[in-house]
């Protein structure tokens, strides 16, 4: 028996070290390993065009076993990727060298250098809202590739500081609300790229001044045509046609009443909207106005009306008293008896109410009042 439990043993010997010398039918001569070197390196860069500065970088080579990317900017710590793989990063505008190390199946390495360069386009088809409430603008901003806005409202002086809007690539910016004074400015919108290149847009603004006594039509910030008309009047400012006498401003109010308007026909004004000034009998119980028109006799109505306390409307009718030439026509509320401190939130013209209307053309300015 110990005999046999020998020779068992030397067989058992004799097969291990058959095994372990050709495992698998694999010798041990691993040399075709030298020869499998990683060859015909490139970095494919794909760069967005949106200006979010999203670049894809991917490895290839041949016999390629993985890749370590440094993108350049940012954290330093490379990105390993498996061939075939890509990895992605977002580059503000400028310029960038993206390392590659590359390895082959033996591990051995070759590094290589790829530049980059991004430029942001500037930003295109820029839309605004801008509603202007009174003195009060709202706004909102939209551009194909805006990375942001800025918004100069125009009241700041030649160094106005910009105003930055809040929002996010390809969608709406927004702003808080600004209110002007009085007066004509310049609204300038910036849509930025995120880099050097930008898209400016202009717009106009005229805030008015509220509305009160005097009524000059000379203006540029009072909004003459608050209000309306009622009966087929037309009512539109032009300059002064008639220049001499006592008005020789260049600017006047043209009041049409056409065949066969009805005689109740005229104009109204809210002298309280928006945020206006309501006329006030403390200022003075007269209301004064300056009238040209082509015949004398016909009468122009001025009335009061929403007044305070309840008080009833307010009629004074004045018959032109010069033809061709500009008259002063003074219409006395005191003598109707109207309280001390009443005020009136509309005012109305009329003319020649009795009847309707033949064509008549008057011209009417500097409407004032005093005591």
């Amino acid at each position: 028996m110990k005999n046999v439990k020998i020779l068992l043993g030397g067989l058992l010997m004799l097969f291990m070290a058959f095994s372990c010398s050709t495992p698998n039918g694999i010798d041990e001569d691993l040399s075709f390993l030298g020869s499998s070197v990683s060859a015909n390196h490139n970095g494919i860069l794909s760069i967005s065009t949106d200006n979010s500065g999203l670049v894809v970088i991917t490895p290839v080579g041949e016999g390629v076993s993985s890749a370590k990317v440094t993108y350049g900017h940012g954290s330093a710590t490379p990105v390993t990727l498996k061939p075939g793989l890509s990895t992605s990063h977002n580059y503000p505008e400028g310029s960038y060298t993206v390392g590659v190390n590359y390895y082959d199946i033996a591990g051995r390495e070759t590094v290589k250098t790829y530049p980059l360069q991004l430029i942001y386009v500037a930003p295109a088809n820029v839309t605004t809202t801008r509603n202007l409430d009174g003195p009060i603008m709202t706004l909102t901003a939209k551009a194909d590739f805006a990375n942001g806005f800025q918004v100069k409202w125009g009241d700041g002086g030649t160094n106005e500081t910009p105003t930055n809007m809040t929002g996010s690539l390809g969608g709406t910016f927004t702003v808080a609300p600004h209110t002007y004074a009085p007066g004509n400015y310049t609204l300038t919108v910036i849509a930025l790229s995120g880099g050097a290149a930008k898209t400016t847009v202009t717009y106009p603004v005229t805030v008015f001044a509220p509305f009160s006594l005097p009524i000059t039509y000379e203006n540029p910030i009072q909004n003459y045509n608050i209000g309306g008309t009622f009966g087929d009047v037309k009512v539109e400012q032009i300059p002064n046609p008639f220049m001499d006498g006592i008005n020789t401003s260049a600017t006047v109010r043209k009041y049409t009443k056409a065949n066969g308007a009805p005689g109740w026909g005229g104009t109204w004004t809210p002298m309280s909207e928006p945020a206006g000034v309501p006329i006030d009998m403390n200022k003075g119980s007269k209301i004064k106005v300056m009238v040209y028109a082509t015949e004398s006799g016909k009468s122009l109505n001025v009335e009061l009306e929403q007044a305070s306390g309840g008080l009833a409307n307010q009629v004074i009718k004045v018959p032109v008293s010069k033809a061709n030439e500009w008259v002063e026509l003074t219409f006395d509320f005191g003598a109707l008896g109207v309280p001390a401190g009443t005020t009136f939130k509309q005012l109305v013209f009329r003319y020649n109410d009795s009847s309707d209307g033949a064509g008549e053309v008057i011209y009417l300015d500097n409407i004032s009042q005093s005591n």
